[in-house]
């Protein structure tokens, strides 16, 4: 029986899970540790600093060397239940020489927490990084953020509000890119992802980009690796049509040869045209 477009149960679940899909997927997440505990070494950190009131709601600051530096802030994927801020170092490492201060927020976690509390979790450490970045060489008119897969979910959410907390506009980040993201959440809602996150369809309907309003005005970088699934690929085309007819500059670039994992490195990687949209987005 079909339960979504073309697909039955099994093959939904099987497009959205990138473990069985990437066989070399536990790789990746090597290398990323590897690379992150390299980044503690060779840069000052500051970590498990508290943005709100609940558990997991903290950040990790590299600060840069200059005052007044451009600050990017990473929210983590895992599908919204999985990893951890810490397992992302690697990429404040990867634009520290461009005197960038590199936040990286972790959020409340499935099944603990609704959809509607992570959403509003990536919502309060915006605000409170607005109020509070310039402690760490950050300048707060210069807050661009980037994310990963469900990371991608919540840079794509933040999008659509009108304000980060009490007197802070959406106008406060200057721009965003969302790698390998999920903007409509009724497939999520139906395949096995949903065992953990406990999603209805209203809940769903209300988190997923592709069916609201950008209330932001900044540029917006979609990326997909090209050997991704057919729906994770579909994901971002589905937001890039929906949006790029909006107010606001959009830019879909399709990364050859990528898998779901590979498209992270993609960000780090200096000579990758994911990595060169950003710094030409962020003017370093």
């Amino acid at each position: 029986m079909m339960i979504y477009t073309q697909y039955d149960q099994a093959s939904l679940d099987w497009q959205y899970n990138n473990r069985l899909q990437v066989l070399g997927f536990a790789d990746h997440l090597e290398k990323w540790d590897q690379l992150s505990r390299q980044t503690e070494k060779e840069f000052h950190v500051i970590k498990d600093i508290a943005y709100g009131k609940l558990p997991r709601e903290l950040l990790d600051i590299y600060p840069s060397a200059q005052p007044h530096s451009k600050t990017l802030i990473f929210i983590h994927g895992g599908y919204w239940h999985r990893l951890d801020k810490s397992d992302f170092h690697f990429i404040a490492g990867a634009f520290s020489s461009y005197g960038i201060t590199t936040v990286l927020i972790t959020y409340p976690m499935a099944p603990m927490v609704s959809m509607d509390q992570i959403v509003s979790s990536c919502s309060t450490a915006i605000h409170w990084a607005h109020k509070n970045i310039s402690k760490y060489n950050g300048d707060p008119g210069q807050i661009y953020i980037a994310g990963h897969s469900a990371g991608g979910h919540l840079v794509a959410m933040m999008m659509t509000q009108k304000q980060f907390g009490e007197n802070a506009p959406a106008a406060i980040v200057k721009g965003a890119c969302a790698v390998s993201g999920l903007y409509n959440l009724i497939p999520i809602q139906l395949c096995y992802v949903n065992d953990v996150l406990r999603m209805d369809e209203e809940m769903a309907l209300r988190n997923s980009p592709a069916r609201l309003q950008p209330m932001a005005e900044y540029p917006l970088i979609l990326a997909a690796g090209t050997d991704e699934s057919d729906e994770f690929k579909d994901q971002t085309r589905e937001l890039y049509t929906y949006w790029k007819d909006k107010d606001l500059p959009i830019e879909l670039i399709e990364l050859p040869g990528l898998n779901h994992y590979s498209t992270t490195e993609a960000i780090t990687d200096t000579s990758s045209p994911l990595h060169l949209a950003i710094r030409k987005m962020m003017r370093v």
